[in-house]
């Protein structure tokens, strides 16, 4: 079960990196517009709070990595938190913004959460 929810904490990471490049580095290309439906004068216009996300999406990637690689408790500690942020940002997001935020960021963020809560 370690192992398993090790796996789900990896690949919430690795999304949050896909997701911190999307917003910081292509969302004015076309990545970045198909994932936001903006066109390019939008896009262009929103970039820097593009990035500002983005950057936070980084913060949650390195939180959920460090949380793998820290020794216990601390390591499970963090992954805890850090995917508990993830579902909060998840159900906001969702809730304010758009509702596939929660099928794409709540949702996987809460399974890994269950599987290292279970993982003990």
């Amino acid at each position: 079960m370690h192992t398993a929810a090790n796996v789900l904490v990896g690949l919430v990471a690795a999304l949050h990196a896909y997701i911190l490049v999307l917003e910081m580095f292509l969302w004015e290309r076309s990545p970045g517009r198909s994932l936001s439906g903006f066109d390019a004068g939008l896009a262009k216009a929103t970039a820097p709070l593009a990035a500002n996300q983005g950057l936070y999406n980084g913060f949650l990637a390195a939180g959920l990595v460090w949380g793998l690689i820290a020794a216990d408790p601390v390591g499970h500690d963090a992954q805890v938190f850090f995917l508990s942020c993830v579902v909060v940002a998840g159900l906001y997001g969702g809730a304010t913004a758009n509702r596939r935020i929660l099928v794409a960021q709540a949702l996987p963020g809460a399974v890994a959460l269950a599987a290292v809560l279970a993982a003990g």
